[in-house]
């Protein structure tokens, strides 16, 4: 019989993000990672190497995953909004990817992000910088910067639910979440409306 080894690497992958996400890379063993795959340890060291690069990999395949699926249209009807409305919706169905960001910034200690790239964010900048050239969106920020308002505006909802429903009221029933996202698409709206 064959091995699987696609099929391995994705147990081994579905695993690591569970265990990453709860518990950071501190936190995470490559033994309960592998209880958790149901695989050797060993598969895990030979196909990701070890435990920190391991977690680089899952950030990376979580980061090209919400790039992927969530793409800036400069050309779209309400471009900011609808783009701001998309990412708060990919963070309430795939919370793992705020959670992965915050562990990866208490575990760096300032360094280099683990599993982040810069031609990503050099390609969410570029479209961000084709809106501004178009006139849909505003230049007052630099194209990253504006990228990074963005995410900001999304990610700390999830990053700190409680202080988010302290702060404004929004709970996290349907009602609370409905009135947060459109807190965010608001938010993006004003802050990228291009000068009358």
């Amino acid at each position: 019989m064959a091995w699987d080894t696609e099929g391995t690497k994705r147990k081994i992958l579905d695993a690591a993000l569970a265990e990453f996400t709860e518990h950071g890379p501190s936190g995470t063993t490559v033994e309960r990672i592998a209880a958790l795959a149901g695989v050797n340890k060993e598969r895990i060291y030979h196909y990701f190497g070890n435990r920190d690069a391991l977690f680089g990999h899952v950030v990376r395949a979580e980061s090209r995953r919400i790039s992927d699926n969530v793409l800036f249209d400069p050309d779209a009807d309400d471009p900011m909004g609808d783009y701001a409305g998309r990412i708060f919706d990919y963070h309430l169905s795939r919370p793992q990817m705020v959670r992965l960001m915050l562990w990866d910034s208490l575990s760096s200690g300032g360094g280099s992000p683990e599993g982040f790239t810069q031609e990503t964010y050099d390609a969410k900048a570029d479209r961000f910088a084709r809106g501004q050239a178009s006139g849909t969106v505003s230049d007052a920020l630099a194209p990253g910067e504006l990228v990074f308002s963005i995410m900001a505006l999304n990610a700390w909802w999830f990053a700190v639910p409680r202080i988010a429903a302290l702060a404004t009221g929004h709970g996290t029933d349907a009602a609370g979440i409905a009135a947060r996202r459109a807190a965010v698409v608001q938010a993006a709206r004003q802050l990228a409306r291009p000068e009358a």
